[in-house]
């Protein structure tokens, strides 16, 4: 029985996604509920599971097709697929995509090397990446005889290291390093490539413009000395982790420390609506994270009610989750404050853009040992420039930089976190 495909519902206000990566391919087996193909909303990247077991008889919608919610994107053919009675291996997308199954191959002809299965010279050369040009020189061979796995059909350095491990290719003794340049070299190697951009992408682009052209933004900056935090870390790292499986960081001490100056500072936990201040009395703190389909923002929902180690562990599955796109999308909506450390990049000063329709966002920073004057005297202290971009339109420059001064206090005595004071 044949079954449809069609794009789910994934997130209120979403109309449209873009197909990531068919995990199968046409011709395929597949079990129910065993992932199929990746959509790629503005937040978040989902695997779309199939509803039946059976086959992926057609694909309808390529990697990079922008669909509507109920577009139809594949069809399905439910029930058993052909060649299970023979018990013949599943086939592999690269297989898959090539047509339709071809006779049974003498079993001689199955110990020939995989290269077989590439793709030949007479097949359309590929756009060669300039590290995988040096990498074809060194081993002395065509872009031909490389399978291109990058996107748009490009050939990537890994594609040609793969090629020589599996193999064993070796440059011939006979053609210089020259001649293997000038028969590798793509034909323009300044040529250009448009890639579409991803919707999460696009998405960033118009919250970052939208927040610069409605909020009148300013950015107030402030140092803090991390040398308690950083001891009291030290001294304690070892028992945290045995007692709660997680390491203890800095990001916990800040969202502490961020919590209570916004306990004090309400402005910069409000939002404008039309010609209303909204006042929030409920804390729930956006984490900047880097992920595989670009930055993300997941939310530590009541922030105020969270321990040290219900941050560290939150943020630590946030960070792992992120960079393999399995951030679900109810957990990037919503915040009324973010925090982004540029510091894990080595950022040392920088001005962060507010999340709309938040009014403001922290920004960490790395962390250097600097000369600085205590009691009179220079010393070296670990220092991390902290930096608060608000909207002047909510929060006026003392607010903003007495909440700053407030975050300094609280990380440079951490011991008055613990004791609420």
């Amino acid at each position: 029985m044949s079954v449809e495909l069609r794009v789910p519902e994934v997130g209120e206000s979403i109309t449209e996604v873009q197909i990531g990566a068919w995990l199968k391919a046409e011709g395929d087996h597949i079990e129910r509920d065993e992932p199929l193909v990746e959509i790629e909303s503005d937040k978040a990247t989902l695997e779309l599971p199939a509803p039946v077991s059976g086959t992926l008889t057609k694909v309808l919608a390529k990697k990079g097709a922008i669909v509507k919610v109920g577009d139809l994107i594949a069809e399905l053919t439910e029930g058993a697929s052909l060649g299970v009675a023979t018990k013949a291996p599943v086939k592999t997308a690269a297989v898959a995509a090539s047509g339709p199954a071809a006779p049974a191959a003498p079993a001689k002809a199955v110990a020939k090397p995989a290269a077989a299965a590439l793709p030949s010279s007479a097949a359309a050369p590929p756009r060669v990446m300039p590290a995988a040009a040096r990498a074809l020189a060194d081993a002395g061979l065509a872009s031909t005889e490389v399978h291109a796995s990058g996107p748009g059909g490009r050939l990537l350095k890994e594609d040609v290291a793969a090629h020589v491990a599996q193999l064993g290719t070796k440059p011939p003794a006979s053609i210089s390093p020259l001649d293997r340049v000038e028969s590798a070299a793509p034909a323009d190697a300044r040529g250009e490539e448009a890639v579409p951009m991803s919707p999460m992408r696009v998405r960033i682009a118009e919250r970052l413009k939208e927040a610069q052209n409605n909020a009148a933004l300013l950015t107030t900056f402030n140092e803090v000395d991390m040398s308690s935090v950083v001891a009291l870390r030290e001294e304690l790292k070892e028992p945290f982790q045995e007692r709660y499986g997680v390491k203890l960081g800095f990001m916990s001490f800040f969202v502490k420390a961020t919590v209570d100056a916004l306990m004090h500072f309400p402005q910069v936990n409000a939002e404008i609506r039309g010609r209303e201040i909204v006042y929030k009395n409920y804390f729930d703190i956006g984490i900047a994270v880097g992920g595989g389909k670009g930055l993300v923002v997941p939310v530590l929902r009541n922030a105020e009610r969270l321990s040290f180690a219900e941050i560290e562990t939150a943020v630590t599955d946030f960070g792992a989750r992120a960079k393999e796109n399995r951030i679900q999308l109810e957990e990037l909506y919503g915040g009324t404050f973010t925090i982004s450390n540029g510091g894990v990049y080595g950022s040392l000063l920088s001005t962060p853009i507010v999340n709309p329709p938040q009014s403001a966002i922290l920004g960490l920073h790395a962390i250097h040992k600097r000369p600085v004057a205590v009691n009179d005297e220079v010393v070296i202290r670990p220092m991390m420039y902290l930096a608060v971009t608000y909207d002047h339109r909510v929060i006026d420059g003392r607010e903003s930089v007495t909440f700053l001064k407030h975050i300094k206090d609280l990380i440079e005595r951490p011991t008055r976190m613990l004791l609420g004071l």
